[in-house]
Formats: structure tokens, C-alpha cells, sequence
């Protein structure tokens, strides 16, 4: 009886840990780009271009993953990437081929100029 009544609760915690997860997978799988932005959280360029991913998450709502990462905390995404200067952004496509980089800081209007011929969006 006490097995079973473990089992049940196991089974209940697990449901409740992943029940968010399809969430965080279906805008991965909407997303059609990621925009990768290596830098640190100590780099100067890095913190300003904190509002412009912000609003390119906004912008794009789900079509342009955004994904931060601090290559002085994981050297090995630094060597993966080749980073050669901090902020670096990496954009790919759906299938995580590498279209489109950027050294230094970014502004959103340029970034937009390359996400929008990508996504197929027309602006005035």
C-alpha cells in the first residue's frame, strides 16, 4: 500500500514539473530564427543590448527565438562559435545553420533588416 501511495505521488510530482514544458518547446518549435548574443553580463556593449533582444523578443513574438549566453561562465560556447570579440551576435535559421553575424553592439533597426527578408515581413 505504501508503494503504491509513493508511485502515485512520484508520478503527480513529475506531472507537475514538466507540465510547463510544452510551453518553452512550442516556441522553440515556432521560432524560425535564434538569435544567439555572446557576450557577459559585466561587458558594457552586452548590457545595452539587453533592451534591443528584449524588444526583438517583443517584435518578432515567438518567430525570433532570443537566447543570451556569458561566455566568461561557458568557455566552450565561446570555442564553439569562434568569439573573438564580446557582444557577438549569431543569427540561425530553423535549422540551426549559422545565416547572419554581428561584432559589437547591435541596434534593433539593423537587426530588423536582416530578421525581416528572413521571415518574409514587408515594412514601410
Amino acid at each position: 500500500m505504501k508503494k503504491s501511495i509513493l508511485i502515485i505521488i512520484i508520478c503527480l510530482m513529475s506531472f507537475t514539473l514538466f507540465a510547463n514544458q510544452p510551453q518553452n518547446s512550442d516556441k522553440r518549435e515556432k521560432a524560425q530564427i535564434t538569435f544567439l548574443e555572446l557576450g557577459a553580463e559585466t561587458c558594457i556593449p552586452c548590457k545595452m543590448m539587453k533592451p534591443v533582444m528584449k524588444d526583438i523578443d517583443t517584435t518578432y513574438n515567438g518567430k525570433v527565438q532570443v537566447i543570451f549566453h556569458d561566455v566568461t561562465k561557458d568557455r566552450d560556447i565561446a570555442k564553439k562559435y569562434n568569439i573573438r570579440v564580446m557582444p557577438t551576435q549569431i543569427f540561425l535559421d530553423k535549422d540551426g545553420k549559422e545565416f547572419h553575424r554581428h561584432e559589437g553592439f547591435y541596434p534593433k533597426e539593423e537587426i530588423m533588416k536582416i530578421l525581416d527578408p528572413k521571415l518574409g515581413i514587408k515594412r514601410k
